[in-house]
């Protein structure tokens, strides 16, 4: 072939991995769209957003008059005490009355829909007939179903610090430990604490995609992956059960408290970061595994 005849150079290498590129963006953009428009996304927001405020309004009810609110064990949070000095202890507050229930919930119904609701409703072989391939497809349903995690703990906080700042005094925060911090720092910590929040769900959003890629039915895979969520968290709860609770996923989730403190308090955290990424590598391999092998017929 003469030089003439040649093709330019790159004239068919570069379009290819940008025709890839944009199906794959254009995927991931498909996917956060038909999650948060779906109904039960926004019914499942909304109550979010319902809890720190009626915890707030409960609150301020309930020191009106002069009462006190009760702290710990017994009466909630250990700082939900201080909501009524400071209104931002009322993110805190919110986040952790939420965390080990309404949220993951939250998290186990959109994880358990992301592929068995596809294939239930007939949707998931058209969808595979795209360009993007199975990996891609699956990676942007994951990454679909972190970006809610994110958004649903974000829900909580600003609500909480929209009620709290409407309801209670601002200003000054003391700490757990006793050191009082600017309000600005405050904010920084709140900000921490939920994205702490968040990560602490990404290893039960990859379980509940595992569980929908087991099935074709959208109900069976949340039901399935939030009666998990409540088995765990009782197996969490039993004392003879020591032995094994630090390797379930919900065992360091409130670790987020420990943000709270001065000097923070890392080693918690840091293990609440390290059972996650295990937990996401085993189950979203494990999710990828059967979705790659999986016999799409309906």
């Amino acid at each position: 072939m003469s030089r003439a005849e040649a093709p330019p150079a790159g004239a068919a290498q570069h379009p290819a991995p940008t025709v890839g590129a944009l199906w794959t963006l254009g995927l991931f953009r498909s996917e956060l769209l038909v999650t948060f428009r779906r109904w039960r996304t926004l019914a499942l927001l909304a109550v979010l957003a319902a809890v720190p405020v009626v915890v707030g309004l409960a609150v301020r009810i309930e020191t009106r008059d002069g009462g006190s609110i009760g702290g710990g064990a017994e009466g909630g949070p250990a700082f939900i005490s201080q909501v009524t000095n400071n209104g931002l202890f009322l993110v805190f507050t919110s986040l952790a009355a939420t965390l080990p229930f309404f949220l993951p919930m939250t998290v186990g119904v959109v994880a358990g829909d992301a592929v068995a609701g596809e294939a239930g409703a007939g949707t998931l072989r058209y969808l595979l007939v795209a360009p993007a391939g199975r990996t891609r497809l699956l990676a942007a349903k994951f990454t679909a179903v972190l970006a809610f995690c994110l958004v649903a703990t974000l829900t909580v906080a600003v609500f909480a610090l929209v009620t709290g700042a409407l309801l209670f005094p601002t200003g000054e925060v003391t700490l757990l430990s006793g050191t009082s911090v600017s309000f600005g720092e405050g904010l920084a910590r709140a900000l921490a604490i939920a994205l702490a929040v968040a990560v602490s769900l990404v290893g039960l959003a990859a379980l509940g995609l595992f569980v929908s890629t087991l099935t074709d039915s959208g109900v069976a895979a949340m039901a399935a992956t939030v009666g998990l969520l409540i088995t765990v968290q009782i197996l969490n709860a039993i004392p003879q059960l020591e032995a094994v609770q630090p390797f379930l996923f919900p065992h360091h989730w409130l670790s987020f408290a420990d943000l709270l403190r001065d000097p923070v308090y890392w080693d918690g955290i840091v293990k609440n970061l390290g059972l996650q990424a295990a937990y996401t590598a085993v189950f979203a391999s494990a999710a990828w595994a059967r979705f790659s092998t999986r016999d799409v017929t309906v």
